[in-house]
């Protein structure tokens, strides 16, 4: 069975977000690197999706040109890029045609944000009858606002307010929707065999 490497969302779009400096895990850009180059050499597929919003304005909008891979990434000629414009990586765009015409019958996932496209991604994926493993510490998310936080407060005021979701608990959480359900939940070294 063929096995593709998802990387969701690993683009300059949230690198240029205020927001950046909250990232949970410092490990993200190496952890999806040594996917990268694992998937490699074992003759994995690699896609990599990312997230636009065409005429949001904002830094997911093509226009703005920030929706492209960060710049730490490279696609080899052979791997897609895909361009969604949902959470999940399947419903706006031809990924399940791309890993079906490949061969692949599992997948695993990795990149940001771990609770939001990473997760959703993996969801469908195993709806769809994919074995899914999620690699949690090649995934990134930050703080989330209490739902009724104002829109526009600062990178401080939302550490600040103590309604304000932990990176780490989002991480958790999601960790534990998924296990056992929709995917398997591992790390970079365990998944690596070291």
């Amino acid at each position: 069975m063929q096995n593709a490497l998802i990387v969701i969302d690993m683009q300059e779009s949230f690198r240029v977000r205020p927001l950046w400096k909250t990232l949970h895990n410092p490990a993200l850009l190496a952890n999806v690197h040594r996917l990268v180059d694992a998937a490699r050499r074992r003759g994995d597929e690699v896609v990599w999706v990312l997230h636009a919003e065409e005429g949001s304005g904002d830094e997911f909008d093509p226009a703005n040109g920030h929706v492209r891979l960060i710049d730490e990434f490279e696609s080899d000629k052979d791997e897609p890029i895909i361009v969604k414009s949902s959470h999940n990586a399947f419903s706006t765009t031809n990924l399940q045609q791309v890993l079906t015409t490949r061969g692949v019958g599992s997948v695993t996932v990795c990149g940001i944000r771990t609770e939001q496209c990473v997760e959703t991604t993996a969801r469908v994926a195993s709806d769809f009858g994919y074995a899914v493993t999620f690699v949690t510490d090649a995934t990134g998310s930050f703080p989330i606002p209490h739902w009724d936080a104002p829109d526009a407060l600062s990178v401080d005021e939302l550490l600040a307010d103590p309604r304000t979701l932990a990176a780490a608990d989002v991480v958790a959480r999601t960790e534990y929707a998924l296990a056992g359900r929709f995917a398997t939940v591992t790390t970079t070294d365990a998944y690596l065999g070291g």
